[in-house]
């Protein structure tokens, strides 16, 4: 056990924050600029959670030296191309990957493409060439901050308490905790995210607020994505995203002379053609000067593991199949890590009718929804218990996890795991665990801006509106500031806006071309009165989401999809 007391928070969150674990307390690291000292909501809950003791088979204990053997019999008894790997981000510690390096040597099938970013990462990506976010100072010394599909102080706390006096202006479809701070709300339609920046973009020209010069030195196909702005008269914007023109001259006198930056959620890409629709956005803020800025610029969901080499990684030729389409049932056992699949993938339904056919392992830390189909249970090391390193999407800082604690007897590290596996198969050896953690411990990235930006030239993407009626609603999802993802406090209502007629605590049955559930009606106008509002974790909003993937990632689209309601 190390005498340095550091550890990381190791959920699925921007801020990614350190602590320091002292006589069983832990508090937040003054030492780490984002925590700068205080534990966020879902910090202080994780602490609380009631970790798995023992390993189950077939719902009755066992202990964990049972629970890997016949987990090495399975898996010895079953063709490996009839097995699954499927990993969760239930923990975004770098030792996680241990097991999937065991599993790609072993043969199984793998997952592809993201239930998460994966539309909004290629997006960025194909403008800039990564998926790098300027450092968090550039954040702090901007005047205005544009916050586009993302709950900014109830998603990133920490991150916002750093800049919280700023000027905010919100875009998004919902009156969120952020947009109620912000000088101005852009309440738009949604799935309308693209044609708004397309709007943006022609007031910019307009007004002549470009730079022609470092557009013409720095930027590739400005041209074609300015043409295809003015295909439309502005009036058309105006009525297909909801948001007056008025509106956006309002933006345009509170960013004028102001350095800017731009705060990009993810509910703009949960759509098919989320890639498209993310490139709009990055380009209306390189077309108006965002990136030409010594400070501002635009944020998404980082890729944490930019210029660091796997240290995991193991090029066998496994089949991989997209994560938002994956049938269980195809599959003779799956290994679900870290996952909780029956509450998070899309099609609820489907999902569990896969799992009732196959033989599901999970590895996981407490039990959740998805165990009541497990057939084998091995309970994970918690995280005060293993060595690892945290690095962040939301920022460039790293947050070093020490092992301040002992294990439960009864548990096993993804990295021990992974080990054990290995040596029983006779497969080739990861590498010193020491090693891999000093390897990301000594080697710091440093934010590398792009020299040239390619800007989006063809936008094709098939609105939700064309086939929306007067009786049909949009889907909308958010973070809920009690819960993250399907943990803790979980919130299974539905929002609707009292223009709907519905009234509170109506029983309504909502469906969708995917499925159908019954839902508890909450009020609040600060939801759109064209939408239907859940907090993510709903455990039955799934139901009526779409098992398909994107047009370019093979990552999920949950709200490409419009929903019916009825009294029940």
């Amino acid at each position: 056990m190390s005498s340095n007391n550091n550890v990381a928070c190791p959920m699925d969150c921007y801020d990614t924050c350190q602590a320091e674990y002292s006589d069983g307390l832990v508090k937040g690291s003054k030492n780490n600029r984002v925590t700068n000292g205080k534990l966020c909501v879902n910090f202080a809950s994780l602490l609380k959670q009631e970790y798995l003791q023992t390993a189950k088979y077939n719902s009755e204990d066992i202990s964990l030296e049972q629970g890997l053997e016949i987990l090495v019999d399975k898996l010895k008894n079953t063709e490996a191309s009839r097995t699954l790997f499927y990993k969760g981000s239930g923990n975004l510690g770098v030792m996680q990957s241990a097991s999937k390096n065991f599993f790609s040597q072993y043969g199984s099938v793998l997952t592809k493409g993201s239930l998460c970013d994966g539309g909004g990462s290629a997006g960025i990506e194909a403008g800039r060439g990564s998926v790098q976010n300027p450092p968090i100072q550039d954040l702090i010394d901007s005047d205005v901050i544009i916050v586009w599909g993302r709950n900014f102080s109830v998603t990133s706390p920490h991150i916002y308490n750093l800049v919280k006096d700023k000027t905010f202006i919100t875009i998004d479809p919902i009156k969120t905790d952020i947009a109620k701070k912000s000088e101005l709300h852009l309440q738009l339609n949604p799935k309308t995210d693209h044609e708004l920046a397309l709007m943006l973009t022609r007031v910019t020209y307009m007004n002549r607020l470009d730079d022609e010069e470092y557009l013409e030195e720095n930027t590739e196909g400005n041209d074609w994505f300015f043409d295809i702005c003015k295909n439309r008269p502005l009036v058309s914007y105006e009525v297909t995203t909801g948001v007056e023109l008025n509106d956006v001259y309002k933006l345009f006198d509170i960013i004028e002379d102001k350095t800017v930056s731009i705060v990009l959620g993810l509910g703009v890409q949960k759509y098919f053609e989320g890639a498209q629709i993310t490139r709009c956005i990055d380009s209306f803020a390189t077309f108006v000067g965002i990136h030409k800025q010594d400070c501002g610029g635009v944020w998404y969901l980082s890729d944490s593991n930019y210029a660091y080499e796997k240290q995991f990684e193991y090029k066998g030729k496994n089949k991989k199949v997209a994560i938002p389409t994956v049938d269980f049932s195809h599959y003779d056992l799956v290994f679900i890590q870290g996952a909780n699949p029956v509450v998070s993938a899309p099609n609820t339904k489907f999902v569990k009718e896969g799992l009732e056919k196959t033989f599901v392992v999970y590895f996981g830390t407490t039990f959740n929804d998805t165990c009541e189909y497990a057939d084998l249970i091995i309970p994970s090391t918690e995280f005060l218990s293993k060595d690892d390193v945290r690095l962040s999407y939301g920022h460039e800082y790293i947050a070093i996890s020490n092992k301040v604690k002992e294990a439960s007897y009864n548990s096993i590290s993804e990295y021990d795991l992974a080990n054990y596996l290995i040596k029983e198969f006779n497969f080739e050896s990861l590498k010193d665990k020491d090693e891999i953690l000093n390897y990301y411990i000594e080697n710091k990235v440093e934010y590398e801006k792009f020299e040239t930006f390619e800007f989006i030239e063809d936008v094709e993407i098939e609105p939700l509106y064309k086939n929306k009626t007067q009786e049909n609603f949009y889907l909308i999802t958010a973070k809920n500031k009690l819960s993250l993802n399907s943990q803790f406090e979980i919130d299974n209502n539905v929002y609707l806006n009292s223009a709907t007629n519905f009234k509170d605590d109506d029983k309504v049955k909502i469906s969708s071309p995917y499925g159908s559930a019954i839902f508890n009606v909450k009020i609040n106008d600060d939801i759109k009165d064209n939408c239907a509002f859940f907090f993510a974790g709903n455990r039955f909003v799934n139901y009526l989401t779409p098992n398909k993937d994107d047009e370019d990632t093979f990552s999920a689209m949950y709200q490409e999809v419009l929903i019916e309601i009825e009294l029940c």
